[in-house]
């Protein structure tokens, strides 16, 4: 019993428990952090998707058809980070659309097509309220050769609302994951410290220096907090890879500048908070009278 206690080293405890524990407190943080990543894309998505679309009247010459479009090509609302905000669709083409979505051909019982010329406008998100679409609505509908104006309302207060509840949900979730991260990792280091308290008076009594103690307690907590949030990490990209590969739609929202953001936090709050965490217990253990310390 002597010679394992004297091969005992000042800052090593058990590190297979506190790793693992380290490991799942992380991952799962940074699986809520890759699934705010997601969120945020398919928001962007969903914005991007934002249409207006203008008809308009059959009597307009294909000179005043592109007339029309350099017109809305100025408008400060158009969503100009994408390509193509501005796209023409002839009646033709709203008629071949048409008989694909419903199977129906008009031509047959009407003989002619009764659809309009058309521009559909990309909306930039900063313009996506209701009331801020319906004064564009408005606008559009006042330019020359513009027949009539349309959108879907009751689709964009429905994304509104669920964007705003999506946003309250996922902050208030975050911040609560944080502290809990935050204790968990602090409890476990903690509980592991515990086992070396007695060691650490031992230290004390020769006249070794706080400095002295705490040293290889804090470089052991930073190798454990980067292990677990290097293994952590392994795991999430593994798991998102797999996610990939089994929903190919998932690579729509899929950014991978955000998520190697995310691992990359991940793995500083893992070191800091292992190394804050087993800082405050060696100045907890370091202040403890004897009788304290049973």
């Amino acid at each position: 019993m002597r010679k394992r206690s004297a091969k005992k080293k000042l800052g090593s405890y058990p590190s297979a428990s506190v790793i693992f524990s380290i490991t799942m407190a992380l991952f799962v943080a940074g699986l809520f952090g890759i699934l705010m990543t997601f969120s945020r894309q398919l928001e962007k998505v969903v914005q991007e998707n934002i249409r207006i679309q203008v008809y308009l009247k059959r009597e307009l010459s294909t000179t005043d058809v592109k007339a029309l479009k350099n017109q809305l090509q100025t408008t400060e609302f158009l969503n100009k980070t994408i390509n193509n905000p501005v796209t023409f669709i002839s009646k033709e083409e709203a008629a071949k659309q048409f008989i694909r979505d419903t199977g129906e051909d008009f031509y047959k019982f009407m003989g002619e097509n009764p659809l309009f010329d058309s521009y559909v406008l990309a909306v930039a998100p900063s313009f996506q309220s209701a009331s801020q679409l319906n004064s564009i609505k408005k606008r559009l509908e006042k330019i020359k050769g513009v027949h009539f104006v349309d959108y879907n309302p009751n689709l964009i207060e429905s994304i509104n609302k669920n964007r705003t509840a999506i946003g309250v949900v996922l902050g208030g979730s975050s911040l609560t994951l944080f502290l809990v991260v935050i204790l968990l990792i602090r409890n476990t280091l903690r509980l592991a410290l515990f086992s070396q308290r007695f060691l650490i008076r031992s230290m004390q009594l020769v006249g070794a220096t706080r400095g002295f103690i705490t040293k290889p307690f804090l470089l052991r907590a930073t190798g454990y907090g980067l292990t677990g949030s290097v293994i952590a990490s392994t795991l999430l990209v593994g798991l998102v890879t797999y996610a990939n590969e089994v929903i190919p739609e998932l690579r729509l929202i899929v950014n991978p500048l955000e998520i190697f953001a995310v691992l990359g936090i991940l793995t500083a709050v893992g070191i800091f908070v292992s190394v804050w965490s087993t800082w405050r217990a060696m100045v907890h253990y370091l202040s403890l009278s004897l009788d304290e310390l049973y």
